[in-house]
């Protein structure tokens, strides 16, 4: 079971499966310590093979998603997964190593998932809280968020992979341009330039975001977990390549009790009940 206390957040599971993730540090808007970083990402791993979940929430408290990171060695925190701040000397090759092991490992271990994933943006989401926006399946935004990288305001680069996330998402051009002219957009332009879903009220945002969830978390999970991947997987493929790859998904899912069961619906034209192989284990 995920739910918890831990460094920076906090987990609750919710109805249908989905395990609502929350940012708790209002006061610095989310910017998350290293100890949150290590536990988001342990506590994501265990979501992956906890069949009690099957969609995964991000949000977070106040004003912030998560607006960048916090490296200040006296934010102490507890519960605690991992030690707050790995030990080390501020030197190129020990930062490179904090980049690869606690802020690329934040956007992958959501990446990695093969459950689906919601972030519900409520406030700033910079750099890092941006890419993990991104990262995710889907992004819902408060009307009042604001969205950006904005890391050459301080000289800094994008390297939790931010970078690759934007190119995803708007191309080269336009991911140079957004970066290189410092953008932080409003909900609306971030809707525009197609870095989020669904734009709705702030009041509204948790409950869409629960309701999409919800939608999704009814769905034929193998299925749409075996899509998901294939779908990631055919933006970097040959055709040929993604064809072969979806070819062996669907040699899975196709035998699958929910498939089964859709097929039968289908013919007596009722709404499946996708599924029961999760209820009945559990």
């Amino acid at each position: 079971m995920i739910e918890g206390e831990y460094q920076g957040f906090t987990v609750e599971l919710r109805d249908r499966g989905i395990g609502l993730f929350t940012f708790t540090h209002p006061e610095r808007l989310n910017a998350m310590s290293f100890g949150t970083r290590r536990d988001f990402v342990e506590v994501l791993k265990m979501a992956q093979i906890d069949d009690d979940v099957r969609v995964v929430v991000i949000t977070g408290s106040g004003k912030g998603f998560v607006a960048g990171v916090n490296n200040d060695p006296r934010v102490v925190e507890a519960p605690t997964l991992v030690p707050d701040r790995p030990d080390g000397r501020h030197v190129p090759i020990n930062l490179y190593g904090q980049l690869v092991h606690y802020s690329h490992d934040s956007t992958r271990a959501i990446r990695r998932l093969d459950k689906l994933t919601v972030a519900a943006v409520n406030g700033y989401a910079i750099q890092l809280g941006l890419s993990i926006a991104l990262a995710c399946d889907y992004a819902v935004a408060a009307r009042t968020a604001k969205l950006g990288s904005a890391t050459l305001r301080m000289g800094w680069q994008p390297d939790e992979g931010g970078h690759w996330l934007l190119v995803e998402h708007l191309g080269v051009k336009r991911a140079l341009d957004f970066l290189m002219r410092k953008k932080i957009v409003s909900a609306e332009e971030a809707l525009a330039l197609g870095l989020v879903n669904e734009v709705v009220d702030d009041d509204k945002l948790l409950d869409a975001a629960l309701a999409l969830a919800a939608e999704l978390a009814d769905g034929p999970q193998v299925a749409m977990r075996l899509l998901k991947r294939a779908v990631y997987n055919a933006a970097h493929l040959t055709f040929d390549q993604a064809a072969e790859d979806i070819a062996a998904k669907t040699a899975i899912s196709d035998y699958h009790l929910d498939a089964i069961e859709g097929s039968v619906a289908f013919r007596a034209k009722q709404a499946p009940e996708f599924n029961k192989w999760l209820t009945e284990s559990e």
